[in-house]
């Protein structure tokens, strides 16, 4: 897209006399101002936003960029709306307002940042569903613009605030709990590895298993969707293995309702049959039947303090101590319920 100053250059005249122009000043002549219209078009101009807002001063504004994931039943709401009542109540506290930004199922939003960054819509922004390798975070990090994520990523270095929940310990804690109780054949059911957080799980479960002298095995893991219907889906090849699972542990709440459904219409009842556990509880967890032995994350807890992180890292709200990047990883506590009650005695498969 063309500047002001490149569709100066192509009409031979001022840049102040294009900029009146674009913005219908009377003192354009009309001859005028239908050349700067047409160029504009032409050379696809794309005005600074980013600069007349710069002008105007801040927005006192964050926003959350918030992709759902494609499906029936999009995955996130439990979760985000207690994490961005957090948010909005530490960012209150300094006089900013919380936007959430919602981008098309499927769609990672990399041209709807932009249009955030350029346009200045926001005096910074929160980044949630962090990739291993992410774009998002490369381009944030390049243009200098205020954000902190919800998650760890290998993309932008450490220069900038994040918090993330400790994926790789939940799912070295769950397997310890489940072989303790007698179970061998424990399978994992995760999201994309895209995801960094699907990638700490399974680390942290393959590392639980060679602790216990168990050799991970690669039919045992499956991926799928982040929602009901991607659990549902994979759970029937799981089950339809040569030695199937005595144990599933599952990445999230949505996959897991789902995988329980296909489990049930299996003929395996959760808690009964098989043993079930969940990596990050909601109040989906709680309610369903068998109640879910999982992992709470004190979510309203962890907005609140991301937000403080981000307020951390620009100068206009640091503290005393000026300018500070804190990258924090929190401990989540393991919640026993009904799914998880089936022990193996010693001549069990």
């Amino acid at each position: 897209m063309s500047s002001i100053r490149d569709l100066a250059r192509h009409l031979s005249i001022s840049i102040g006399t294009v900029s009146r122009a674009l913005n219908g000043r009377a003192d354009v002549n009309a001859e005028t101002r239908e050349r700067v219209l047409a160029a504009a078009a032409e050379l696809k101009y794309s005005p600074n936003l980013s600069g007349r807002n710069l002008r105007r001063g801040a927005t006192h504004t964050v926003a959350f960029m918030l992709q759902p994931h494609p499906g029936d039943q999009q995955y996130g709401e439990p979760f985000f709306i207690p994490f961005l009542s957090g948010l909005q109540a530490k960012l209150a506290e300094r006089g900013l307002d919380l936007v959430v930004v919602m981008g098309e199922p499927g769609d990672y939003q990399q041209e709807r940042l932009r249009r955030v960054v350029e346009a200045r819509w926001a005096d910074a922004v929160v980044l949630a569903w962090t990739r291993r390798q992410d774009e998002r975070i490369d381009y944030l990090t390049e243009v200098g613009f205020p954000f902190a994520t919800l998650g760890r990523s290998q993309s932008g270095g450490t220069g900038y605030p994040s918090l993330d929940l400790d994926f790789d310990k939940a799912g070295q804690d769950a397997v310890d709990r489940l072989v303790a109780r007698g179970h061998r054949r424990i399978a994992a059911i995760r999201p994309s590895l895209d995801l960094n957080f699907g990638h700490l799980f399974l680390g942290g479960y393959r590392k639980a298993l060679k602790r216990h002298g168990l050799q991970p095995n690669p039919k045992l893991v499956a991926g799928g969707t982040i929602n009901e219907a991607g659990g549902y889906a994979v759970m029937p090849e799981v089950m339809r293995r040569k030695d199937p699972p005595t144990a599933i542990i599952f990445n999230n709440d949505a996959m897991a309702l789902g995988g329980c459904r296909a489990l049930t219409e299996i003929g395996l009842k959760p808690g009964r049959d098989i043993a079930v556990i969940v990596i990050v509880d909601t109040p989906l967890c709680r309610y369903f039947s068998p109640t879910l032995t999982s992992f709470h994350p004190p979510l309203e807890t962890l907005g609140r303090r991301l937000a403080e992180m981000l307020l951390l890292s620009m100068p206009s709200y640091a503290d005393a101590e000026g300018v500070q990047i804190v990258r924090e990883v929190c401990p989540m506590e393991l919640v026993p319920r009904e799914s998880d009650q089936h022990f193996l005695e010693s001549g069990d498969p």
